[in-house]
């Protein structure tokens, strides 16, 4: 017995001495925490934007901080963000992937080739077929909204972010997944809700810190999506998206099995479909409670609908709207908060903008925080917690572009796509149909608050780091088709 506690002894010793870590005087402030080995992990896992709050008024712009065993320097200095957004030689983008990969989709791709990927991704997304994609998204949208107010002629209730986030997911799994013909036989639903069991369990499965019982309820609802989604890319005789169809043929280019190119979907079904639903949400809600800007952009959509013809929507071609986006960035300022995050591959100085060097220890990794800064720096937007519709709109009605910290104009002044060339790809496609959306929501049906005093619910601080934030509620409003008694 007395062995069994020597071994223990010297096993400690020797962890301790592995993960012991003082601060030089190149390095960024350091903040271990005071739990061994777990150091932050619980405070930043259950609100980033709390945590990281508290560590910039107590360290400044740059501090590194350990987090369940490992060292993460975090910069919330968008003036020195290219530091770490233009460095592909010393910091690493696809090491993170990989372990994000294989915590939530048991997804371990043989040849990983993101370059390829992401030329694939912009051959369609920015590409030729676009206009294509575009299309096809509308007719799915406008037939989804027609089925939803089929022989509705009363006022409806229902949660605003539950019917946003239900009805865009599959306007997008039909689009990207099924294709034109949609001649598969999955229905959407299905899938759906199967999805929606799998998204609320993400962060905790990003985390490792899933419980037995959830541990096993994620892998079957995985299984229960990987089975659902298999047909989906085959051949594009079936039905199946152009895009999708090259994707899988990228993956078995690369040697992935067909239980692989499985997983491998999912995974594109959760980054293509994860944000949209929720982004489109926070949108009609601050708009609903905010009347002024709620009747600023009905105005600009009565003048679009007046120049629409009978073959088309208006939204299908290309349309000038400025209020829409300004409203839009606004939105996408206050809710979405994904971690720009890199591997430490090489020894690195970083240079900040105000001329202080630090050093970047390799094996650490690097985390940029946009949504603490610059979305919700007080020094760059005013009462940075309020929804201002037209934040975004110099008087004139053009588009702001000119936003300030320490006297400087900034370069990133919101990032809510990313940044460099891990921005986001699908960037106009995801624009073009939240604008859709919310254009037939306010222009072909009554929609108002259940309750006129409502406000925003709060948000889930667990989804911090992970892309659109979601709410902790929902928002009760009630609808009908318009021109009906």
């Amino acid at each position: 017995m007395i062995w069994s506690f020597v071994l223990l002894g010297q096993a400690l010793l020797f962890y301790f001495i592995l993960t012991h870590r003082s601060r030089s005087k190149r390095d960024p402030p350091l903040d271990k925490g005071v739990i061994p080995w777990l150091g932050h992990a619980l405070e930043f896992g259950k609100d980033a934007f709390k945590f990281l709050n508290r560590m910039k008024l107590k360290h400044g712009d740059i501090f590194t901080v350990r987090v369940a065993g490992r060292y993460v320097t975090v910069l919330l200095d968008p003036h020195s963000y290219d530091t770490v957004i233009n460095d592909s030689d010393s910091l690493d983008f696809t090491r993170y992937a990989e372990v994000l990969m294989d915590r939530i989709f048991d997804l371990r791709l043989p040849h990983h080739q993101p370059a390829k990927v992401n030329a694939l991704m912009k051959k369609h997304f920015l590409g030729g077929n676009f206009a294509a994609l575009n299309c096809t998204m509308s007719r799915h949208l406008q037939a989804s909204l027609r089925a939803e107010r089929q022989n509705q002629k009363d006022w409806k209730d229902g949660e605003l972010f539950s019917f946003s986030y239900s009805l865009l997911f599959k306007v997008g799994y039909l689009t990207l997944f099924r294709g034109e013909q949609n001649n598969n036989s999955t229905d959407p639903s299905s899938v759906y809700e199967e999805y929606k069991k799998f998204d609320g369990l993400l962060t905790k499965m990003a985390r490792g810190t899933l419980k037995p019982e959830e541990k096993r309820t994620a892998q079957g609802v995985r299984r229960r999506l990987w089975e659902l989604l298999a047909p989906a890319g085959l051949t594009e005789d079936s039905g199946s998206s152009p895009w999708l169809c090259d994707y899988r043929r990228l993956l078995q280019e690369g040697g992935a099995d067909e239980e692989t190119q499985k997983k491998a979907v999912l995974m594109q079904l959760w980054a293509t479909q994860g944000n949209v639903g929720p982004a489109a949400f926070w949108l009609l809600g601050y708009l609903l409670t905010n009347p002024e800007a709620l009747a600023a952009v009905k105005r600009e959509f009565s003048r679009i609908s007046e120049r629409k013809t009978v073959e088309t929507s208006p939204l299908d071609r290309p349309m000038d709207t400025p209020v829409f986006d300004s409203a839009l960035d606004e939105t996408l300022r206050l809710t979405a908060a994904p971690f720009i995050t890199r591997e430490v591959v090489q020894e690195k100085t970083l240079n900040m903008a105000n001329g202080q060097e630090y050093l970047l220890r390799k094996g650490d990794r690097v985390c940029l925080f946009p949504f603490n800064s610059p979305q919700m720096d007080p020094e760059i937007h005013d009462e940075p917690q309020k929804f201002k519709y037209d934040r975004f709109l110099n008087q004139d009605g053009s588009l702001k572009k000119d936003f300030y910290k320490r006297g400087r104009l900034l370069k990133y002044y919101s990032m809510p796509w990313g940044a460099g060339t891990n921005g986001c790809v699908g960037k106009q496609f995801a624009i073009n149909t939240i604008r859709q959306f919310v254009y037939v929501a306010l222009t072909s049906y009554d929609l108002e608050l259940c309750d006129p005093n409502a406000r925003m619910p709060a948000v889930d601080a667990s989804r911090y780091g992970f892309g659109m934030l979601q709410p902790e509620g929902d928002l009760p409003v009630r609808y009908k088709p318009k021109n009906t008694n």
